[in-house]
């Protein structure tokens, strides 16, 4: 259910990379017309603040990394020019093999979605997935996974497939980034005693999601202190946290 090395060389690039909205918040006050960045935008300012984006960044920046390396890959997504939008790319090895790659959820790594493949099981697996294994169903134009919880919850997924044009990808990037909501988000993957776990910052709380369970952090309610708090985990920039965060909290 692995990918090929050629496919994890590209996406290894992406470990150390959150998944957040304060770069769409912060972003979205800066006057520019246009709301999406390109990649080239999203590397100078990785640059300068060490900052990510929104699934919608992070799924046009690694098929950029794909096309790069000569690897096939397209977007997909479900509920586009909704506030629910998600999105995130499929790669293909040299036989056509589709594989899942979010990084828009955090994933550990890609995963084979094409029941055809010999190497396909719909058996739970670990190691994909933070703080959960994962069994793929799959059928030709969808993938639903499954992910089992350390404390016995079972929840699911369903992936549409489908290719979505560059044009209509971009239009619903577009729209996602003017939908800045009020509640700030942050997701990240932290290699702790010997497992990928998976961090959380959600509307002025924190968590830690680990195969043990998962583990609220203490209240917070200093600004200055979350800013300490999402540093330590992320090494962001900590003036573009204060100023992200506050845009965060005159929304409430």
């Amino acid at each position: 259910m692995k990918a090929p090395q050629d496919i994890l060389k590209v996406w290894n690039k992406f470990n150390s990379f959150p998944m957040e909205t304060l770069t769409k918040a912060w972003f979205y006050e800066q006057g520019t017309k246009q709301k999406q960045r390109s990649v080239s935008l999203m590397k100078e300012h990785y640059e300068q603040y060490l900052i990510t984006g929104n699934c919608f960044d992070l799924t046009i920046w690694l098929l950029d990394e794909f096309k790069e390396a000569g690897i096939e890959s397209y977007p997909i997504g479900t509920n586009l020019h909704t506030e629910d939008a998600h999105v995130a790319a499929i790669a293909l090895d040299e036989k056509g093999n589709r594989y899942l790659c979010d990084l828009g959820d955090q994933w550990i790594q890609p995963i084979l979605v094409d029941k055809c493949s010999s190497c396909f099981s719909e058996e739970k697996l670990a190691g994909y997935f933070p703080a959960a294994e994962v069994a793929v169903q799959a059928e030709e134009n969808q993938a639903t996974i499954n992910y089992y919880r350390p404390n016995g919850k079972i929840s699911k997924q369903t992936y549409d497939l489908t290719k979505v044009s560059n044009e209509e990808f971009f239009l619903a990037a577009e729209t996602s980034q003017r939908k800045v909501g009020k509640k700030p988000l942050l997701e990240c993957r932290i290699f702790d005693k010997g497992e990928v776990t998976h961090w959380e910052f959600y509307n002025w709380e924190s968590w830690l999601s680990t195969s043990k369970g998962k583990f609220y952090d203490k209240e917070v309610q200093n600004i200055d202190k979350w800013v300490t708090r999402i540093h330590q985990k992320t090494s962001y920039d900590k003036a573009f946290i204060l100023e992200a965060l506050k845009l965060y909290a005159q929304r409430k």
